[in-house]
């Protein structure tokens, strides 16, 4: 078992090889081999501005599945640890050969399984928000007299990476993800469960072995810990003996918000906390989405000794994440904006928060759906969140790891749009057309797939406006 390695991984390895490096989760692990001196290299599908970064920091990355571009450091099992993504197919060459010939193979998930249970994981689950919380979170403490270490599932803003490195703490803040089981390998020392709205069906079949997952992972929690976890979620909870319970959302639980002031481009609340208030919490990303956000962040550091003022002082400076209410253009003209939302319920919040900021402007947006079978089991949903805007343009859908579908296509999502929603169905390739004439004033790119190369060509076009 992997487990074994927990006392001699130091001793014993050399090399480490990554299957599918370029993955958010998988590129932070990679970083933390970096950083301790290991030979690190991998394979990723494609070129991205992370593969790059990753090679400059010296991984040996390529992007042909083919064993003869593996370096030979990388091809001695002895002293060669495999890790790999389940997005990577059964049949991938390279996997393949590694299973042939003895070497030690983990998946991700394990891997850091095993890095975070000598700290003390300080985890963010949930179907959305978790990247954000778990950035948020990581740099209240980070910026705080306690400081801690983070595997993040995005690029936090305030430090231009996905994992954060401390010499001196012992808490590591984690997103625990809920695909393909992952955040069951993990043994919290507390953690933020922030929705559990059913997705992933390809994976568990069925809504209740999705929310039986969740209940699940509240078991690992480690006794002297905590949950927070958001009020009036769907789900069971079944935390040992000595773990400590407490529930949170905007308006009301054991922390909350009061006293919200929106207006002139800021946020501004008062944080309520079991025992006492903190006054005049100003977001550093404004949108209202972040006001709950920051309140789950605040909790866990808060639980763990961060001050009033390192409270205060952190979310302000909070610059946010990238592809999370990213905003590429913000002037009196055009507004333009990045969001990974994947996910029916994201998307609403995401355009409801938007209209919060903006209540009369047009807004419009490009979804490129994700996965053949999460449009198959939504598409209904998507079309009632897309139709809370002014304009939909729908493109084809991003397979990801999935072959398609009969009879499921981006047209599922069009067709159950509201009467009276201005919308357009067209080909990726015509995006910058798109952009060029389209009639808005707010513009946000939404989706998990590939849609977001283009961001850097709307961002130039956009500002010739």
């Amino acid at each position: 078992m992997f487990a074994a390695y927990s006392q001699h991984i130091m001793k014993e390895l050399k090399s480490i090889y990554f299957v599918g490096a370029g993955g958010i989760g998988m590129s932070a692990i990679l970083r933390y081999f970096l950083q301790k001196g290991y030979n690190v290299g991998g394979y990723d599908r494609t070129p991205s501005d992370l593969t790059e970064q990753l090679i400059k920091e010296g991984a040996q990355i390529h992007y042909e599945d083919n064993v003869d571009t593996i370096p030979q450091c990388f091809k001695q099992a002895e002293s060669t640890l495999i890790v790999y993504t389940p997005a990577i197919p059964a049949d991938h060459t390279e996997l393949c050969y590694f299973r042939q010939n003895g070497f030690d193979i983990q998946k991700r998930a394990q891997v850091l399984g095993l890095l975070t249970n000598q700290l003390r994981g300080l985890c963010v689950a949930g179907t959305h928000g978790k990247t954000t919380t778990s950035t948020m979170a990581a740099h209240l403490l980070h910026q705080s007299h306690i400081d801690c270490n983070a595997f993040l599932g995005g690029i936090s803003k305030n430090y231009g990476t996905n994992y954060i490195l401390s010499e001196k703490s012992d808490f590591v803040v984690i997103e625990a993800d809920e695909f393909d089981r992952s955040f069951h390998h993990l043994r919290p020392y507390m953690s933020v469960i922030t929705a559990t709205d059913p997705d992933h069906l390809d994976i568990y079949g069925t809504k209740e072995a999705y929310l039986e997952s969740f209940r699940h992972y509240t078991t690992l929690i480690q006794p002297g810990g905590a949950l927070i976890i958001h009020k009036g979620l769907e789900m069971k909870v079944d935390v040992q003996e000595g773990v400590r319970t407490y529930e949170y959302s905007r308006n009301e639980g054991d922390f909350h918000a009061e006293n919200i002031r929106i207006g002139g481009g800021e946020i501004i609340f008062d944080f309520v906390t079991p025992d006492s208030v903190i006054r005049d919490i100003q977001l550093g990303v404004p949108v209202s989405i972040n006001i709950e956000n920051g309140i789950a962040a605040m909790a866990l550091a808060w639980l763990n000794g961060a001050t009033e003022e390192e409270l205060r002082e952190g979310m302000k400076t909070f610059r946010g994440v990238d592809r999370r209410f990213d905003f590429k253009i913000k002037n009196d003209r055009i507004v333009y904006l990045s969001d990974y939302a994947h996910h029916p319920n994201e998307i609403e919040q995401s355009v409801r928060s938007i209209r919060d900021i903006y209540p009369d402007k047009k807004i419009a947006a490009i979804f490129q759906p994700h996965l053949y079978t999460r449009t198959r089991d939504f598409y209904r949903d998507f079309a009632n969140s897309l139709s809370l805007l002014d304009e939909v343009v729908l493109t084809e859908i991003y397979p990801a790891r999935e072959l398609p579908i009969e009879g499921v296509t981006s047209q599922l999502i069009y067709d159950n749009l509201r009467p009276g929603i201005s919308r357009k169905l067209i080909q990726k390739v015509d995006v910058m057309d798109y952009v060029s004439t389209g009639d808005f004033d707010v513009l946000i790119t939404l989706g998990a797939g590939d849609l977001e190369n283009y961001v850097p060509q709307i961002t130039k076009e956009l500002l010739k406006r």
